[in-house]
């Protein structure tokens, strides 16, 4: 597959047209896929010191778009049509999490990826998941 967004061009079009996502960064690109790191802050815990399900989401859920975008270019209005994520560990507090996606396919209309949660420091996959988005038709 051919690479048309880099990890400059992915971080800067994060900060351009999703100001919302502060702290997501991109790390790598690669052939089939992306590896995207997202610090925990107090904000992302629930009670009892974990990282919150919704966090751990939104991190499996902008990972695989970017990685989608990496090889359709910057496409504002790839959307997600359906997800699911396994949750199967306790991610440790304060620590960054890092999502490595891979595309599973690219279509002319839809994208399927998935995605593996770790802990920086910690052993083992916390969270896996997988999305499909939408590709809208070029006009």
């Amino acid at each position: 597959m051919t690479i048309l967004m880099d990890e400059a061009a992915l971080n800067t079009f994060l900060k351009e047209r999703f100001p919302q996502a502060d702290g997501f960064v991109v790390r790598e690109v690669t052939q089939d896929g992306c590896v995207v790191e997202m610090p925990t802050r107090d904000g992302h815990l629930r009670p009892g010191g974990t990282v919150s399900g919704p966090t751990m989401f939104a991190l499996a859920d902008v990972a695989v778009y970017l990685a989608i975008l990496a090889r359709i270019g910057p496409v504002e209005l790839a959307v997600t049509t359906n997800a699911s994520i396994d949750f199967m560990r306790k991610p440790i507090a304060g620590k960054p999490l890092v999502a490595t996606a891979r595309l599973l396919k690219l279509g002319r209309v839809l994208a399927v990826g998935d995605v593996l949660i770790q802990s920086e420091g910690a052993s083992g996959p916390v969270a896996r998941a997988t999305a499909t988005y939408s590709i809208p038709p070029t006009r």
